[in-house]
């Protein structure tokens, strides 16, 4: 009897020390971990247990851990036709787009937040360099593309509305810096719809000529992501540049047309989804409650619940993981749910090896704040039409 538990001890332990190598590998906390891989509520405390040799996960939840990838996805390829810079990167959705037509590479990146760098790290590899206001032009390298989506929080319906007096409005500068010292041959920036009307137009009208006073052809347009094969209502405005010296055919460009593919919410969500996303009965009766408070008060913000056969949801935003109310999945006979990180995943249209290295509070912001990767993607293929052509033709 003494041998068997001395052996169970035993047994405990290696395995605990098996999954503590492998979450250092992935540099991972115990909660990052815990949440990766699906753990029920206070699944770092699980992980915690079975680190110090106490307890053993079950077959399943060991191979889900020792099988959580390490290697990166979305490596850079050598042979690239084209060189661009990732700036404002967040989690690399901007990257991606262009990644997947199989044509770029990314020479340098930048990202302040450390949790979005941990999430870039691992699907492309590279560290991105940090606060882009302290990196000097001359430290970046000569490429061919510019992407960025400057934060939008400034020029968004959900926020004060401050544009160039929000100190986040003025990174816009720091993208008018880079082009004038480095002068791509074209560029993508993404913002939010708000752009184009807040200040009656006078914040976009000194983005647009600050652009073209640089030398550059200057292309705008509202897309919708639902338009592009992801059930999310999604509008964001796509803003594209041409060098006008060094890409003479520029007026050839034109943006893509949407796919209209049909999809619905069921495209996207996930079978068996833990109960921890279940919302508890004091956030359900206060969501209700709220929305009753604000259609009586003439406002239009309240929860949201969707199902399988819904077309598309609302848009997903950083806030979301504070109580999940533009998004809850309707559930019989129960509270409804939040979508999980991967669902978020999916509704902006990132490949299913997209590796999510973070907590879920962490995850549900880098989603929100990224972008639909098939928009990004119709539109990269539209611009490197333009740049072959241009490269042919010299």
């Amino acid at each position: 009897m003494i041998t068997s538990i001395q052996n169970n001890e035993e047994k405990c332990q290696c395995i605990g020390t098996l999954i503590k190598e492998k979450r250092i590998r992935l540099n991972m906390t115990q909660k990052e971990l815990a949440d990766a891989v699906g753990l029920a509520k206070h699944g770092d405390r699980t992980i915690r247990r079975w680190e110090s040799g106490i307890g053993s996960p079950s077959k399943l939840e060991l191979n889900q851990i020792l099988l959580f990838p390490e290697d990166v996805p979305f490596g850079n390829k050598d042979n690239a036709d084209y060189t661009m810079i990732d700036l404002f990167a967040g989690i690399g959705g901007t990257r991606l787009g262009f990644q997947l037509t199989g044509r770029t590479k990314v020479v340098f990146s930048s990202e302040i937040d450390k949790f979005a760098a941990k999430t870039y790290k691992s699907n492309y590899g590279e560290e991105p360099s940090g606060d882009i206001t302290l990196i000097h032009e001359e430290e970046i390298p000569k490429h061919d593309i510019l992407v960025g989506g400057f934060p939008c929080q400034a020029f968004s319906q959900a926020g004060k509305k401050l544009g160039f007096e929000d100190t986040r409005g003025t990174l816009f500068f720091e993208i008018e810096r880079i082009i004038k010292a480095k002068r791509p041959k074209a560029f993508l920036l993404e913002n939010v719809k708000n752009l184009k009307s807040h200040d009656k137009g006078k914040t976009y009208s000194v983005i647009k000529t600050t652009l073209e006073d640089l030398g550059y052809a200057v292309y705008d347009n509202v897309f919708k992501a639902k338009d592009f094969g992801v059930p999310q209502n999604r509008e964001r405005i796509y803003i594209v540049g041409f060098d006008i010296n060094s890409v003479p055919n520029y007026a050839t460009f034109e943006f893509p047309n949407p796919t209209k593919t049909k999809v619905s919410v069921g495209d996207v969500l996930e079978k068996n989804v833990s109960e921890k996303y279940t919302i508890s009965d004091a956030l359900w009766d206060g969501h209700q409650r709220r929305k009753i408070e604000n259609k009586k008060n003439g406002k239009g913000f309240g929860y949201s619940l969707f199902d399988a056969e819904s077309p598309y949801t609302n848009t997903i935003s950083a806030r979301y993981y504070k109580d999940g109310s533009e998004i809850l999945i309707r559930q019989e006979g129960k509270n409804p749910r939040k979508i999980t990180p991967r669902e978020a995943s999916r509704l902006q249209g990132f490949p299913e090896e997209f590796i999510i290295p973070v907590s879920d509070t962490q995850a549900y912001k880098q989603f929100g704040n990224s972008v639909a990767v098939p928009v990004i993607n119709a539109i990269a293929l539209k611009m490197l039409e333009v740049l072959d052509a241009n490269k042919f033709s010299v």
